[in-house]
């Protein structure tokens, strides 16, 4: 497994993480499966581990937590999120910083989600959803300023609601915030155009998520794929997304090299940009947990395969979209 560096913090962590929303939100886990899976990763050399409260109401942050404490002579990077007071997902222009994120709702998130893991400390905090407006809040910033000090948390970071990279600017140039999780696959290529070079330029570390577009670029959908009405999936792949999402990727396998699968392209897309910090995707089998991994061995993507690559960007934005679809 192969590190890269995590922003201006220093971190050397594994460019391959682990995300665990589908450990606390999808249909079908079974939480012994997840621990199984995510202690294989460890052992596969993954060191960046990124959760939430929200999966799950701590669900996966106890996962994390019963792990983690299964392997106290690691050095894991663990990163969580706190949730808006509204819960509502994503943020909407207009929404006030101190109806979502209140400096008493992030103490206590941050409290949750420490012990949830079982930590004094937590690496990394993200704010779950974010609105540039919010950028020169006084009162978000003290609050992380005192969490900091206090030796609770020890970076910052912003999970930018889907599709929006560039509702984050304003904030990045303020210096106080670490890092930026973002949407990043071969479909969703926005962050590149301003996001990516703004945190190169200042050194804030970028988690690229959803590389696999919510399981539309592993390959394995149909027509006919359906979730139970509580799957986040169902909303995500409505009939439009669905559709469209099927026919991008059979253009996709009529370029997938010789012996290389979607779900390898789709991660070794994202890794062939420098300016991704770690990936992150979801791992529910150990089979997929040992062939995403494994991905951090192979070379970077040919520069002419990576500039064809580059033709089927899908930028969605319209009405045809549903607005869960967003968070």
């Amino acid at each position: 497994m192969s590190d890269r560096t995590f922003g201006r913090l220093g971190w050397p962590v594994s460019e391959v993480g682990f995300g665990t929303f589908g450990m606390g939100w999808w249909s079908g886990s079974d939480d012994e499966v997840s621990r199984r899976c995510l202690q294989l990763a460890l052992d596969l050399g993954c060191t960046f581990v990124d959760t939430a409260w929200e999966y799950g109401e701590g669900r996966s942050e106890r996962l994390v937590g019963q792990v983690l404490a299964a392997n106290p002579g690691r050095r894991v990077y663990v990163a969580s999120k706190i949730p808006p007071k509204t819960m509502v997902w994503p943020s909407h222009r207009g929404d006030a910083i101190d109806a979502s994120f209140p400096p008493d709702h992030i103490r206590e998130y941050v409290e949750k989600s420490l012990q949830n893991l079982g930590l004094a400390s937590i690496d990394l905090i993200q704010f779950h959803v974010w609105e540039d407006a919010w950028a020169d809040d006084e009162h978000w910033q003290r609050t992380m300023d005192d969490l900091k000090r206090e030796g609770l948390v020890r970076g910052v970071g912003v999970s930018l609601n889907r599709w929006e990279p560039w509702n984050s600017l304003r904030t990045i140039r303020t210096g106080l915030v670490d890092s930026v999780q973002v949407v990043y696959n071969i479909f969703d290529q926005a962050p590149e155009d301003e996001l990516f070079p703004l945190c190169r330029e200042l050194g804030v570390a970028v988690i690229a998520r959803v590389p696999l577009d919510e399981g539309g670029l592993t390959g394995t959908l149909t027509p006919v794929s359906r979730w139970p009405a509580d799957d986040w999936r169902t909303t995500y792949f409505t009939p439009h997304n669905l559709t469209e999402t099927l026919s991008r990727v059979e253009a996709l396998r009529s370029i997938l090299p010789p012996g290389m699968t979607l779900p390898q392209l789709a991660l070794r897309f994202v890794l062939s940009n420098p300016d991704v910090s770690v990936v992150i995707p979801g791992m529910r089998r150990p089979d997929r947990v040992r062939a995403n991994l494994t991905t951090s061995a192979a070379a970077p993507l040919d520069p002419v395969l990576r500039s064809i690559l580059r033709e089927h960007r899908w930028d969605r934005n319209g009405p045809e979209w549903a607005a869960e679809a967003q968070a």
